[in-house]
């Protein structure tokens, strides 16, 4: 499946719009993970525990956006877009969406 942030697909025409498709991701941080990110809040740097869980929450979110887009039988998904949020202290949520389209 072919997934971009662009409104086409290069060499490609759509044939017919499917509909919005979306995945969702919500996770909360660990304990352990938090002890750790406060040790290196003190000395700085990156914090890789808390960048390794936020690219699992997105490997996730997508990984549902294209399972919704392949129940439409859809051959591609454009004009998608990435949006994180805060909903509790220690929870994000990420949320991607598009528009699944058939091309020709």
């Amino acid at each position: 499946m072919i997934i971009t942030t662009q409104e086409k697909v290069e060499n490609r025409n759509i044939a017919e719009v499917l509909g919005v498709v979306s995945g969702q991701s919500i996770r909360a941080r660990h304990i352990g993970k938090d002890i750790i990110a406060g040790l290196r809040n003190i000395v700085g740097g990156e914090i890789k525990e808390y960048s390794k869980l936020m690219a699992e929450s997105r490997e996730q979110a997508m990984d549902r956006m294209k399972s919704q887009a392949e129940e439409l039988n859809a051959d591609a998904i454009v004009c998608i877009r990435f949006t994180t949020s805060m909903l509790q202290a220690g929870a994000s949520e990420i949320f991607i969406y598009g528009t699944a389209v058939r091309l020709s």
